[in-house]
């Protein structure tokens, strides 16, 4: 059986609301193995490169805020068809069109305070990553 990995950031407001433990245990409870995890305070630059992808958006100067204002937890999860099924229990970006039981129907404030990132294609879960972890932070089977 063929596993892939897809990689995740708690977010701040998640942090500051004290939802880490509980996400982390909704997120295992739903077949994830995390095989890489920690918590840091991304720097401005950090954040800027992170979230590059999003550099003409309105909405960037606002992420990169948001994303500075507090300590993230940043993992890579394991499970056959990861990146799918993660951005399924994440659930809609806006909370109030989360299906019930996703994590940002559960745990997200807004749409911006979503409570959690999830990488959306396999090749950026590799590149979100590596950004974060080297190979001898993985923990493989």
């Amino acid at each position: 059986m063929a596993t892939n990995f897809t990689f995740t950031i708690v977010k701040p407001d998640a942090v500051r609301n004290g939802h880490i433990g509980s996400m982390l245990n909704k997120i295992t409870e739903s077949g994830f193995r995390i095989v890489a995890m920690k918590m840091i305070r991304m720097s401005r630059a950090q954040a800027e490169r992170f979230y590059a992808v999003h550099k003409e958006k309105g909405f960037f100067r606002d992420l990169v805020e948001f994303m500075v204002s507090g300590p993230v937890v940043v993992a890579m999860l394991q499970k056959e068809n990861a990146v799918a099924d993660y951005r399924k229990l994440m659930g809609a970006t806006n909370p109030a069109n989360a299906e019930p039981g996703t994590l940002r129907a559960m745990f997200a404030e807004s749409t911006q305070n979503n409570a959690v990132h999830g990488s959306d294609s396999d090749e950026n879960a590799e590149l979100e990553s590596s950004f974060f972890f080297s190979d001898f932070d993985r923990f493989w089977e």
